[in-house]
């Protein structure tokens, strides 16, 4: 029986802590149990949570030194002290051979650790700019909804986290396994770790003269950064610089990475087929649409749409 022991502190999260007991702690009718699972703390005892009520742990860090997976469910708040005794810990268990997992905001549990220096690592979008200023030596990919490297794997929101977990059924017990638990817990069969996170896009900031807004309107239409730059009477070198200096991309780049946005919006919001909505983007057929969605986002138009329908 592969024993998976969750660390948790106060103040805990319950719906990280939530995603793991779900894959990995309930027992359903028809789904073989391959694991084990357990809560510690370093202070056994009463924690409180988010939730407003609090969780009574029998069990400390002794937990750790039998455990196959230790996962850390999140981590509130994110500049929490990582004590001396929960770094030796985890140390310890890794260099047995315990994998050591995050959810969410856990993986700056894990940063304390040193374990993800020289890695890629991801985390919550809305926290990963912070991540990679505290720990530069960690490759922060704040695009992806999972990281697995074998011995330590880190997960994006915690929606992310079961996607996560569901990879490491899948990894332990086989695809059909893995299928059989994501059916009964009515979620998708698998969601490829470098999918993207779909955080929120914001909304241009225009500091192009006008520039940006002109193009929002006119994204049915066939431009080219030479109608832009000739929009604002500059030479395409001259656009490219600006654009450069004041976002940090090409022309041609942020573009297309704004059809893809209106893209998206079209395939939350309405029911217009895919050829229609690569017309209306700009983007000119169906077959292109589909090939710039997946490069951008990381997954097809229909199953994003599926994903994201708004009713």
């Amino acid at each position: 029986m592969h024993r998976v022991t969750a660390l948790v502190r106060p103040v805990q999260s319950t719906f990280e802590l939530g995603c793991a007991a779900e894959v990995f702690g309930t027992e359903r009718d028809g789904v073989p149990n391959y694991y084990e699972f357990g809560v510690c703390t370093e202070t056994p005892g009463l924690v409180p949570t988010t939730a407003g009520y609090s969780l009574n742990v029998a069990h400390g860090l002794a937990a750790l030194s039998s455990a196959d997976t230790v996962i850390i469910p999140g981590w509130t708040p994110v500049d929490a002290p990582l004590s001396d005794h929960v770094r030796r810990a985890l140390l310890r268990a890794h260099g047995r051979g315990a994998r050591i997992v995050t959810i969410c905001q856990g993986v700056f549990a894990l940063a304390r650790t040193g374990l993800l220096d020289g890695r890629a690592a991801t985390t919550h979008w809305a926290r990963a700019e912070r991540l990679q200023a505290e720990f530069p030596r960690i490759h922060v990919r704040p695009d992806v909804l999972y990281v697995d490297h074998g011995d330590v794997a880190t997960s994006a929101g915690a929606g992310a986290g079961i996607d996560l977990c569901l990879h490491l059924v899948r990894r332990d017990h086989g695809a059909a396994h893995a299928a059989l638990l994501a059916r009964h817990m009515v979620m998708p069969p698998h969601r490829e770790g470098g999918q993207t996170q779909y955080a929120p896009t914001p909304p241009p900031s225009d500091m192009l003269d006008g520039l940006l807004d002109w193009v929002e309107g006119r994204l049915g239409s066939p431009l080219a950064v030479r109608d832009m730059a000739a929009h604002l009477n500059v030479s395409p070198r001259t656009l490219a610089r600006r654009f450069d200096d004041q976002l940090g991309t090409s022309p041609g780049a942020w573009l297309l990475a704004r059809r893809v946005v209106a893209a998206r919006t079209l395939l939350e919001d309405t029911d217009l087929p895919v050829d229609a909505i690569a017309t209306r983007v700009g983007l000119a057929s169906a077959v292109n649409l589909r090939r710039r969605f997946r490069a951008q986002v990381g997954t097809t138009p229909g199953a994003y749409r599926r994903a994201f329908r708004v009713s």
